[in-house]
């Protein structure tokens, strides 16, 4: 096989596979040509003693070939090379551009937030401006309606000035012919001045006594009824009830003495009173203890008291218990709700002080909030957790007290907290469509109305949603509490009379469906359903449709229904359709 020289091998080899060569780069200029001539004529050397070593070193031969074949490769990547690093260059100067770029544009973006931010602060100066203008002009308009105050009682002086002389001067025409009277003109002008004025007097003093006792009787007729209803009710008092007990003689045996006391028992009746006696013997008795006996297993048991043995009393204040339930209704409101009350309790306890403490914070818990009966934080608690009330009752509530409190706001336009008599009775009426006019009138004396306010008194409307420190809300959210459960037993009572039976018999389901249909002809199918289902314990899936034959065969005792009825949310939706003439 005859040799092959170094150049005739180079010309053999086939170009590699997915090496392409840009055309423009075989266009050089002169420069470039002549530099790369120069260094051929530098590697010629080297090139021939490659050429003699696969000449006369036969082993070698392949491996010198496949590395000049790769060297071929690499000068014909050169090319290449030079390309790539002139789109380096390119792309290079394109980003210090664009950086140039974006630099001018954050340039002026800071220019127009500087400028948006000293257009706010001239709206923020305008706006002060304005309400200095709003207040200058109430000040003006106060003052201006003092002057026409003064203005028209100046002009009803001086149309009495008129009148005044008017009457001198008939008086003075009657005095130039003195024959007729047969007397002194003076003396009859002067006695004519002072009857007017008295009459005048005399008059004003009878109209004030007609609007200010108009409907009083007697002072003589009052005394004597007074002192006769005061003897039957003695004589009623004596022969049905038990004497009435001194309170006062409480004073020295509460904790704090007789001005704890007082607060205490500011305002309440006899009934309130007993409660808050025991409430005090029982809190007492429980800061005695240091130890509560656990309960058991059984079934009667709740599940976040059954435990065997000791349990420790942790002694919390009355604070902290009203606001560790705070802390627990807004853990509940904020999860789905997928387990049952209990046991989301005694899991919050667990999460709040580990499992080896939860359980004697149940115990402390569920004693603290099992005595203390007026407290609205811990008797609603304790409600919800014992099954006596649905959590929904409690979430409505609270839900209704921000509802009102929102359109008072949206009515307060000066946003000042305060809102005028008739503004509160607006609102009230509005949002609670369905209340009589007592029922309103009760929620506006509970927020501070009284006889003698006008309906341009200024009401501070914040103050009455705030609580105190122990959980308590001010006399006004507890009036719409009492009122929404009077409004809850007269519906249930308004069922009961429709029913038309006693509450030892039992009701089908279609009739009470029917009857609540007639007491509250706006509720919905769904709400209807929703009352069967607690009525009769089913869930709404298994629920017999309207007209089924099934229905009458879902039958319960009126009074357990009536009681499961109360434990839920339930109210009018809307008013009852008046009865037919007869």
């Amino acid at each position: 096989m005859p040799e092959l020289s170094f150049p005739s091998l180079c010309r053999l080899q086939p170009r590699p596979s997915g090496v392409t060569i840009d055309e423009s780069f075989l266009t050089e200029d002169k420069s470039t040509q002549n530099r790369k001539l120069l260094q051929k004529r530098r590697t010629l050397p080297y090139r021939e003693i490659f050429e003699f070593f696969i000449e006369d070193f036969k082993t070698t031969s392949p491996t010198c070939l496949c590395l000049a074949h790769q060297r071929e490769k690499i000068r014909a990547l050169e090319p290449l090379k030079a390309k790539l690093v002139t789109v380096n260059e390119d792309c290079n100067e394109r980003i210090l551009a664009m950086r140039a770029e974006e630099k001018y544009e954050i340039s002026l973006l800071k220019k127009e937030k500087m400028n948006l931010l000293k257009l706010i602060d001239k709206k923020n100066e305008e706006k002060i401006s304005l309400q200095s203008e709003v207040t200058k002009l109430r000040k003006n308009l106060a003052e201006e309606y003092l002057h026409y105050l003064s203005e028209r009682d100046a002009r009803k002086i001086l149309i009495a000035d008129l009148n005044e002389l008017r009457y001198q001067r008939e008086d003075m025409s009657l005095a130039q012919s003195p024959g007729i009277w047969g007397e002194d003109p003076v003396k009859l002008t002067l006695a004519l001045t002072m009857t007017r004025q008295d009459l005048t007097r005399t008059q004003m003093e009878l109209n004030t006594m007609k609007a200010n006792f108009g409907d009083v009787v007697p002072r003589r007729d009052f005394e004597m009824q007074e002192k006769t209803n005061k003897h039957l009710q003695e004589q009623e008092i004596q022969r049905t009830s038990t004497p009435r007990p001194d309170w006062t003689k409480c004073k020295d045996v509460v904790a704090g003495g007789p001005d704890r006391w007082q607060m205490l028992a500011e305002g309440k009746n006899s009934d309130q009173l007993v409660d808050v006696l025991l409430e005090e013997i029982g809190s007492g008795l429980l800061r005695e203890k240091d130890f509560f006996p656990g309960l058991g297993y059984g079934e009667a048991i709740p599940a976040f008291l059954r435990f065997d043995g000791l349990v420790e009393n942790k002694k919390p204040s009355k604070k902290d218990v009203v606001n560790l339930l705070k802390d627990a209704w807004k853990e509940r409101l904020a999860e789905e709700q997928k387990e049952t009350f209990p046991d989301f309790f005694f899991n919050f306890l667990e999460h709040r002080f580990g499992p080896s403490d939860a359980m004697a914070w149940a115990y402390t818990i569920f004693e603290n909030i099992k005595i203390f009966h007026s407290n609205e934080v811990m008797s609603q608690f304790y409600a919800v957790l014992m099954g006596k009330r649905s959590e929904n009752v409690y979430v409505t509530q609270k839900e209704t007290v921000a509802q009102l409190l929102k359109e008072m706001t949206n009515a307060d336009s000066q946003n000042e907290g305060l809102l005028t008599m008739e503004q509160f009775n607006t609102v009230l009426k509005s949002t609670f469509p369905l209340k009589t006019e007592e029922q309103i009138q009760e929620l506006m004396e509970a927020g501070g109305w009284h006889l003698s306010s006008s309906n341009a008194d200024l009401l501070n409307y914040r103050s009455l949603f705030m609580e105190d420190e122990e959980g308590q809300s001010e006399p006004f959210v507890q009036k719409l509490w009492e009122q929404y459960m009077d409004e809850k037993d007269e519906y249930l009572r308004q069922l009961k009379q429709e029913l038309g039976i006693e509450l030892h018999e039992e009701v089908t389901l279609p009739k009470l469906r029917g009857g609540l249909m007639t007491i509250d002809p706006s509720l919905d199918k769904q709400t209807v359903n929703t009352y069967m289902s607690q009525a009769f314990q089913l869930p709404e899936s298994e629920m017999p449709e309207e007209g089924d034959e099934k229905e009458e065969a879902v039958v319960e005792i009126l009074q357990t229904a009536l009681e499961r009825l109360q434990v839920i949310d339930i109210r009018r939706v809307g008013p009852r359709e008046p009865e037919p003439a007869s």
